[in-house]
């Protein structure tokens, strides 16, 4: 039977719950900015596969965030749930079509490739759940070939910052094309700005000390801070 409200599945945290991972921060941005219905049902990673696999095409990754709409469709990835719900439910628009979008999304990329020295073990030893930590280290030590400790010590640090400023740096500058900001556009906020902000959430529940090394090796932590600022009326619904 369809339900007028639409399901997240997001990941839960440790006390005090309430979203961490920048891919459902994405998710969970857009139901609120377009005042959606939903409410939030929390998944551990080993169970996600269990929970979707007969709702999904039969996949070797099952992912968070995926949602439920109404009429008992199921979607999954961040990206691909935009595109639905922006096609569902235009008005207000998230701005799919701007030119800022796909340079966000490649500048996701390449932090986060920096970044997995820092993220990878902060995720397991700081967010976690301990019904999610065996999963999460016995995945993610297979894909890097190396312990969690041994990625934190080789990948982590100041290398990784290092690693990361270019496109940290190149975030700023897009922030900064468009001086009557604070959005990418200008004062029009739109998804770039909600996965951007999703990034800087996910620094921010990873320790201050993340966070403020995001904000430093950004170049300019200012024009960040004023994104956070602006886009927080969609991103204060976070734990239901």
């Amino acid at each position: 039977m369809a339900n007028q409200e639409i399901v997240l599945f997001d990941l839960p945290s440790r006390p005090p719950n309430k979203t961490w991972s920048y891919n459902p921060w994405k998710t969970r941005f857009i139901l609120n900015y377009k005042n959606l219905p939903y409410r939030t049902e929390w998944v551990e990673y080993p169970d996600i596969k269990g929970k979707f696999q007969d709702h999904l095409p039969k996949a070797d990754l099952y992912t968070i965030p995926t949602i439920i709409l109404p009429d008992g469709t199921w979607v999954t990835d961040s990206w691909t749930i935009a595109e639905v719900l922006e096609k569902k439910y235009p008005e207000p628009s998230i701005r799919l079509d701007s030119p800022y979008l796909p340079k966000i999304r490649a500048v996701l990329v390449d932090v986060l490739t920096a970044l997995k020295g820092i993220y990878a073990p902060a995720v397991h030893n700081v967010l976690l759940n301990d019904a999610s930590k065996e999963y999460f280290r016995r995945t993610r030590e297979e894909a890097f070939g190396a312990t969690l400790e041994e990625v934190a010590k080789n990948e982590g640090g100041e290398k990784a910052w290092k690693a990361a400023q270019p496109a940290l740096e190149k975030v700023t500058a897009l922030l900064k094309e468009n001086s009557d900001g604070p959005f990418l556009e200008g004062k029009n906020v739109g998804f770039a700005d909600f996965a951007w902000a999703s990034f800087l959430l996910f620094a921010q529940r990873m320790g201050d000390d993340v966070y403020q090394d995001a904000l430093k090796y950004s170049g300019d932590a200012s024009v960040h801070e004023k994104l956070l600022e602006a886009v927080k009326p969609w991103y204060e619904r976070a734990d239901h």
